[in-house]
């Protein structure tokens, strides 16, 4: 499955009006990552998909602010998780 319609899933979206913002999320979650170090693989693995996913979620639409509390949670302990991992990062390359 597409990355943009795994997020589309999570966010319970069926429709295609809200593409373009769904995708400058995925984008922002990507560069977010980026920044804080984690090379993603080619192929969006089942973890970086969780935290891009995380993201979306945190940042699509109105919610609560616990829901807000308990996605921004999940998205920074996935971002943790994929700093420190072997193999997501290039810090030790070179």
């Amino acid at each position: 499955m597409a990355l943009l319609d795994e997020v589309k899933n999570a966010l319970r979206i069926k429709h295609d009006k809200s593409d373009s913002e769904i995708t400058r999320l995925i984008n922002s979650a990507k560069t977010d990552l980026g920044i804080a170090g984690v090379v993603l693989p080619d192929t969006i693995d089942d973890i970086c998909t969780t935290a891009i996913v995380a993201y979306c979620k945190l940042n699509f639409g109105n919610m609560e602010p616990a829901d807000a509390d308990r996605w921004k949670k999940i998205y920074d302990e996935n971002k943790s998780q994929l700093v420190t991992a072997s193999g997501y990062t290039d810090w030790l390359e070179g």
